[in-house]
């Protein structure tokens, strides 16, 4: 990633995602439970490397997957 190039629609969807995904480990954190960590901890680590199109992508598929895993008892 570019840093010199850096545009406000990258920084706002870091600053979004990012955020859901440090709820999400928190969360996963005082339920001591590891499918929301591990896809909060995902989300965020996204949210760092990947364009804001991919970026929203990708931490909606990770909701998604926590989403399912935890319906499925996991």
């Amino acid at each position: 990633m570019d840093l010199m190039h850096l545009d406000s629609n990258q920084l706002w969807a870091s600053v979004l995602w990012g955020g859901i995904g440090g709820g999400y480990s928190i969360y996963g954190w005082r339920q001591k439970s590891a499918i929301p960590f591990a896809g909060g901890a995902a989300m965020t680590a996204v949210s760092f490397f990947l364009p804001a199109l991919w970026m929203s992508v990708a931490s909606v598929a990770i909701m998604f997957a926590v989403w399912w895993l935890c319906k499925r008892g996991y």
